[in-house]
């Protein structure tokens, strides 16, 4: 499931300028430049101010040894990527993608592994997050490693708590769902006018609620679809009832429909259509810039009120980085790896575009402590609960699946029981592992 992450907009196909430079870029790959160092093409997905940042730190590792140069090309296109790396001769050394794909493209072999590497160099993974070394395995060998991850908590909108009476945050779910009834507004005709909690990203949204009600969606060997688990069922059903049944599903996709960019100046949650949001650690850093003037806070996401061990509990998703097989300069391609992986290359990078350290020994940095509220999101990796979706061979495909199913509940025309048992019928086509 791809999270909406601020440190990478992903579009479907490159800008001009990007395309020209993937071409420049391209055409010398695999070669070494005039000053007889290794040529490392970084192809990666970040555009904008994040591609700025990164460039930067490349900056700094070309400048801090003399063996590597490293020649980034912002290209945030999927397609490319994949076709690239499925040619006899590739077209980039390393890349980045999300933590849910490795295995998917592990087990068509266009991933290099990287144990040797990592034994070889003592590169220590026990110090990754648990939840986000798991999605960089496939069949016990390591075909990635976390640049970023990203946790998700509750944000609401202090102003529009305080109107409606309300003095602190939800702490469990049937607190939720008597703010969400308190915060939202409707009109004399019955239209929306404020919703108590909005949806960024719908399969975030649902897939980490499954995990707040103490569901699955991978089974309990974390390799098996397991979309019909009663819990995932209760989460979605939550959504529904409080949502969707409470006021309409026509009637909210109106409302929906009417909503600004996200992140924008004119987002839902920033121009306070929406109270409360589920979403990641990038906000910290988008609302102080885009709207200041929002008063806001962060908590947990809520918990049943039967189940108080699932407090503190959210979903983890990673930004890592990869080398293809067809790679030209695997080796050196790893050294700039480890360097933006270790502690200082990865608080550089982190801390330039407002993510989570993958590191378990940076969550107690200062490096972050200038972030407003961002201490709830990096407090909450050290957490038990948190959660990873698998990384399979089937994981895109019921990302997908899941992606629709979704949607089938919020338009109203499947209960949340008729659209997980869709999803579980068709995942027994998958392939395996």
């Amino acid at each position: 499931m791809k999270a909406r992450h601020h440190l990478r907009t992903i579009v479907t196909s490159a800008v001009a300028i990007s395309l020209g430079l993937t071409t420049a870029a391209c055409g010398s790959s695999g070669g070494n430049s005039s000053s007889g160092r290794a040529r490392v093409t970084f192809s990666y997905l970040w555009t904008g101010n994040e591609a700025k940042a990164l460039e930067g730190i490349i900056a700094e590792f070309n400048k801090s040894q003399d063996k590597i140069t490293v020649v980034g090309v912002s290209s945030p296109d999927f397609q490319k990527q994949l076709a690239s790396m499925s040619a006899a001769k590739g077209t980039f050394d390393i890349s980045d993608n999300f933590g849910n794909g490795v295995g998917s493209w592990a087990s068509k072999g266009i991933l290099t592994p990287l144990d040797s590497y990592i034994q070889a160099d003592h590169v220590d993974t026990g110090d990754f997050v648990p939840a986000a070394m798991n999605q960089m395995k496939y069949k016990g060998h390591t075909y990635s490693l976390p640049i970023a991850v990203h946790d998700f908590e509750l944000l609401y909108n202090k102003t529009e708590f305080a109107a409606a009476g309300i003095s602190a945050p939800p702490t469990t779910m049937e607190d939720l769902a008597t703010d969400i009834a308190k915060l939202t507004k409707v009109d004399a005709s019955g239209n929306i006018t404020q919703l108590g909690l909005g949806n960024p990203d719908t399969g975030t949204t649902m897939t980490t609620l499954g995990y707040a009600f103490g569901g699955t969606w991978d089974g309990p060997d974390g390799a098996t679809p397991s979309p019909d688990n009663p819990a995932n069922i209760a989460a979605v059903e939550f959504y529904r009832q409080n949502i969707i049944d409470k006021y309409g599903a026509a009637k909210v996709a109106k409302f929906t429909a009417g909503w600004g960019q996200y992140m924008s100046a004119q987002d839902p949650f920033y121009t306070g259509k929406v109270a409360m949001i589920i979403d990641g650690e990038w906000q910290p850093v988008s609302i102080p810039t885009t709207n200041p003037s929002l008063q806001w806070a962060v908590a947990n996401i809520p918990y049943p009120a039967a189940k108080p061990n699932l407090a503190g509990t959210t979903q983890l998703t990673a930004s890592t980085l990869f080398i293809p097989t067809n790679a030209a300069h695997k080796a050196e391609a790893f050294e700039f790896m480890k360097y933006l992986t270790g502690a200082a290359g990865m608080a550089a990078f982190t801390k330039a575009l407002g993510n989570l350290p993958a590191r378990t020994s940076l969550l107690d940095s200062n490096t972050y402590a200038s972030i407003p509220q961002f201490s709830m999101w990096l407090q909450n990796l050290k957490n038990p609960n948190v959660h990873a979706l698998a990384s399979q061979p089937y994981s895109q495909q019921y990302s997908s699946d899941l992606a629709t199913a979704f949607k089938s509940v919020l338009d109203g025309s499947k209960t949340p029981q008729d659209a997980m048992a869709s999803v579980a019928a068709g995942a027994k086509q998958y392939p395996s592992s």
